[in-house]
């Protein structure tokens, strides 16, 4: 499969995943997270790793200790990975087996490869799932046939390896994107400033899209890049002073961060104490409850982008229920990783039905690739994983990316979390990728 260059749209968090299709034709467009997938009973052991007469074991390889970025990662991706595991393990698991995280690994940051490695060799878990902040073992555990179910913040190390499949396709970091000069006109912005890490090629070109985002559609809206700079160090260890006073000069009324959690919060705490708290903050993250309540009055009106259905939504006919559900049953706090280790959870599962009671590794690769239509049950945009394993280019936004540009919106409002922007029922904000044209966005809602 060709390569071709690619990256994350977001530094810490972001997008949707994927599923089946393979052996029932009924399933052909599937991805329905409602599909019931157990058998009268235990089949026999097929010989797969991990796999036994009763059970399907997984491991995990995610990020806990030396976790800069301020997120819940290791706990919370598992609670949601465990939370879907009861979901389905309470209808009879898939092809009378049970579904089982059997083995967890932190990666302490810096040990990815290692703990690939180790997983290869103990050769005892049938899949893996990964939320990585440097993932280097990827490439390892593809080229072993291990099916991996990851946190699509990193899709560089994603692309080209049809077995790695994430919360969303393989994003093109270096496009332009409508949502920022929605989310700017949301709060009636026009001075905007874009702001990333040098050290991260992620937040690097995520700010890069946002100054050629803003540029491309400033003759509809009337925006304006007003400071830009990509060159900040990881974190902000020396504060952020001097830029936010550049940007109190340049008029400045809204900016746009390629931040981690701590890093939104030090450039918050410092536009408060130069006298400009009402400047809004566009978070492409920040989604974490307790993070922002913990913070005050830090993110009062700021906008944060959601690549999944809000918790603020209305659940309509999608897997929301579910979610809630089981999370409180498995006694597990509601998160954005837990959502997104749900989302995974379903693309394991959903791939596994399809291939069928006997199924391998490489069939279960092989079905989850026929998967046209996956939202998770409603949870995410439909990704078509026949062809999304590669990025889109910004002349051709449609080869390899999805056919529409897709993001929920929500507002801080004392604390909480408030939809904006969508509705409850028709959450996702979205633009059609025939080409990059502003236009005025549709709402919608998928099943």
């Amino acid at each position: 499969m060709k390569r071709l260059p690619t990256g994350a749209r977001r530094l810490t968090v972001l997008l949707v995943a994927l599923a089946l299709a393979m052996a029932a034709c009924s399933n052909a467009g599937g991805g329905d997270s409602t599909e019931k997938g157990g058998t009268a009973g235990p089949a026999p052991a097929n010989g797969a790793p991990g796999v036994t007469a009763k059970t399907i074991n997984f491991s995990m390889l995610a990020t806990k200790t030396n976790n800069p970025t301020g997120a819940c990662i290791y706990d919370c991706f598992a609670q949601g990975i465990e939370a879907y595991f009861a979901f389905r393990n309470s209808e009879g698991g898939v092809h009378g087996r049970q579904l089982k995280l059997s083995k967890k690994i932190d990666d302490q940051l810096g040990q990815n490869q290692q703990s690939a490695l180790q997983i290869i060799a103990a050769n005892d878990t049938f899949g893996t799932f990964s939320a990585a902040q440097l993932p280097t073992g990827w490439g390892d555990l593809a080229k072993a046939g291990v099916p991996q179910y990851v946190w699509a913040i990193q899709p560089a190390a994603m692309a080209g390896h049809d077995n790695i499949w994430g919360n969303s396709g393989i994003t093109c970091l270096s496009c332009t994107a409508r949502n920022y000069s929605y989310g700017a006109k949301l709060v009636g912005a026009k001075h905007i400033a874009a702001l990333g890490y040098g050290i991260s090629d992620s937040s690097r070109q995520c700010a890069q899209s946002v100054r050629d985002s803003i540029g491309l559609y400033a003759p509809e809206t009337g925006q304006q890049v007003s400071y830009f700079n990509d060159t900040l160090a990881f974190g902000l260890p020396n504060g952020v002073g001097p830029e936010v006073s550049a940007m109190k000069r340049a008029g400045v009324d809204m900016i746009v961060s390629c931040f981690d959690l701590n890093g939104q919060k030090t450039l918050a705490q410092e536009l408060k104490r130069q006298g400009l708290a009402d400047v809004k903050i566009l978070h492409p993250n920040t989604y974490d409850q307790k993070f922002v309540q913990e913070a005050g009055d830090l993110f009062e009106g700021d906008i944060v982008l959601v690549s999944f259905r809000p918790f603020e939504a209305d659940p309509g006919d999608s897997a929301l229920a579910d979610f809630r559900k089981w999370m409180d049953r498995t006694g597990a706090k509601i998160s954005e990783v837990a959502m997104i280790g749900w989302i995974d959870a379903d693309i394991a599962y959903q791939g596994i039905l399809a291939a069928g009671p006997s199924f391998t590794r490489q069939s279960v690769t092989d079905a989850t690739n026929k998967i046209r239509n996956f939202t998770a049950g409603g949870l995410v945009p439909p990704i078509d994983w026949t062809r999304m394993h590669e990025s889109a280019t910004q002349d051709d936004p449609t080869s390899h990316g999805a056919a529409q540009e897709c993001f929920s919106f929500v507002q801080v409002k004392q604390g909480k979390f408030h939809m904006v922007g969508g509705t409850a029922a028709k959450p996702f904000v979205c633009w059609s990728n025939k080409n990059r044209d502003w236009s005025d966005p549709t709402l919608s809602s998928f099943k």
